[in-house]
């Protein structure tokens, strides 16, 4: 397992990687929005919408992984200051859980944002 102070650091990169994805998330709503103000077709309002509602599926999804991260980023910063910390990481947190979870989220926002981007208007 991995010291204390690589997991926290680890921790706090993911959430900043979460977070640009926010702006990022936020840059595509404007731009959806602007879209929606301009006269287009029925199927290509059907995309934007449905692009809409992926955007907010995944924006829940990253709000939730991005707060459990949170927990555990305070978890093991309460961990490291106690005696028997090297000893209790593996029961306080989950990272191999928590590694596959970003990883899996990774892939897909990725996806998204490559599809979105192709879109043509």
């Amino acid at each position: 397992m991995r010291s204390i102070m690589r997991l926290h650091l680890q921790y706090r990169l993911w959430i900043s990687d979460l977070n640009a994805d926010i702006n990022t998330l936020r840059i595509f709503d404007d731009y959806l929005n602007e879209l929606k103000e301009k006269n287009l077709k029925a199927d290509l309002l059907k995309q934007l919408k449905s692009y809409n509602e992926q955007f907010t599926g995944i924006r829940k999804e990253l709000d939730e992984l991005r707060h459990e991260m949170h927990l555990t980023k305070m978890k093991l910063g309460a961990l490291s200051k106690t005696n028997e910390a090297e000893k209790n990481i593996e029961k306080a947190i989950n990272y191999k859980a928590d590694k596959e979870k970003y990883k899996d989220f990774r892939k897909r926002f990725s996806r998204l944002t490559k599809e979105f981007k192709k879109m043509e208007v």
